[in-house]
């Protein structure tokens, strides 16, 4: 890192790789921020070199160094605001601003969420909570199956983008995922992860999340499933049509969830779905929405969420309006495919091509072979849209996803070895 400057940092604890990462560090630099990210690794992240972010090689998974790399900055300039865009360090963001004097989250209450089983715990008797129980062997999620009724959901206690998140029809499937789950001890960036998981009731209904910033509810996202029996996030529309009393109803058990948690600051995203009972939630998020709903946000009310969460980081309160009435309709649906196999070709024009597009994007190239994960990773790429209505909006993404596939796949994708055994 060879610039100075005299404006106050944006400190980001390693970041998203693509998407919100890349608009936190843009967007900080807008306000008037030097953005800077904290990394074990700056080669995962494509945009620090294509944007010219200033970088630190640090260990981000040892608070002491986290700290000694903030005594450096200090030396330059002062640190305005600390944050994190990734799942699996905004705690470790949490506890440095707290350590600076800044605006945070209370990092036990970031903690309490990340572990679903100690959110799952905090939230029993809240009005949305699900039946639960938490389990660290194969038997013990089958006699929970049962005892919740033979359909349920099998999940890892840690992890994000529904990655080894799966719905059960009886206690033999429920073991024979529980068991694979237990044998994973270590998440993808490496780290060790406790020999439990969740087994759930299975709530029935469409799903929703409530985009929370500092308490306030600033909308609610209608959200789109893959096939069964998993639970990836194919696409996701805003704002979720939805009636008056229901969308009353979604607000109000989020932000009861986000108070029993004590997430009082900062961003939370709590994804909820609408059953026969009212609303029930899934998960409580302790950071900024993924899955590119920011940009859905602002491109249909004009709230920009990653410029607010800057600016409550920074103790300068969100910033313009926090509530308002959609001007127009946003919508997005992510391209996947099918299954473990080789991209043909890569071929945008169709979806460019269908009106109300506004961004498509592809991350994969011909000749790359995928595996197929269930879960967020299985996305290559996203078509965008808006529209005067909801119709309009969803109605044009499936368009322009339609169009990608179809030339992206040039017919059947050839299947290749799996590097493990899927279920």
């Amino acid at each position: 890192m060879t610039d100075s400057t005299q404006h106050p940092w944006l400190v980001l604890v390693e970041s998203n790789t693509t998407g919100t990462g890349r608009l936190f560090a843009s967007t900080g630099r807008a306000l008037g921020f030097t953005p800077v990210l904290l990394t074990a690794d700056d080669s995962r992240y494509p945009y620090v070199a294509a944007d010219g972010v200033a970088f630190l090689r640090v260990d981000t998974g040892d608070p002491a160094a986290l700290a000694a790399a903030c005594t450096g900055l200090v030396a330059r300039a002062p640190i305005g605001a600390v944050l994190s865009s990734s799942e699996y360090f905004v705690a470790a963001a949490a506890r440095l601003a707290r350590q600076l004097d800044l605006p945070a989250p209370d990092p036990d209450a970031v903690v309490r969420c990340r572990n679903k089983a100690m959110q799952r715990r905090t939230l029993a008797g809240h009005p949305g909570a699900v039946r639960y129980v938490e389990c660290s062997d194969a038997d013990q999620a089958a006699e929970a199956t049962r005892q919740l009724g033979g359909s349920v959901v099998v999940k890892p206690c840690f992890g994000s983008g529904s990655e080894g998140v799966r719905a059960c029809s009886g206690p033999d499937e429920a073991a024979a995922w529980a068991q694979r789950l237990l044998a994973v001890r270590h998440n993808e960036r490496g780290l060790p992860i406790e020999p439990r998981i969740l087994v759930e009731e299975l709530v029935t209904g469409p799903e929703y999340s409530v985009e929370v910033l500092d308490g306030t509810v600033y909308g609610i996202t209608a959200k789109h499933l893959g096939e069964p029996p998993f639970f990836v996030e194919t696409g996701h529309d805003f704002p979720a049509v939805l009636a008056p009393a229901d969308a009353d109803r979604l607000a109000e058990v989020a932000r009861r969830a986000v108070e029993v948690l004590g997430l009082d600051h900062g961003p939370a995203h709590v994804e909820l779905r609408l059953s026969a009972r009212g609303p029930v939630v899934m998960e409580v998020n302790p950071r900024l929405a993924g899955g590119l709903i920011p940009q859905l946000v602002r491109l249909a009310t004009g709230i920009d969420l990653i410029a607010a969460t800057i600016r409550s980081a920074a103790g300068r309160g969100p910033g313009g309006p926090v509530t308002r009435g959609a001007d127009h309709h946003a919508s997005i649906r992510f391209l996947l495919l099918p299954d473990d196999g080789e991209v043909r070709t890569v071929s945008l024009d169709r979806a460019w091509a269908v009106p109300g597009v506004v961004e498509a994007v592809c991350t994969a190239t011909a000749g790359e072979r995928r595996q197929h994960h269930h879960s967020f990773r299985d996305r290559i790429g996203h078509v965008l849209a808006l529209g005067e209505t909801a119709t309009d909006a969803a109605s044009a993404a499936e368009a322009g996803r339609r169009a990608v596939t179809e030339a992206l796949t040039d017919g059947p994708v050839p299947v290749v070895e799996p590097a493990a055994a899927r279920p």
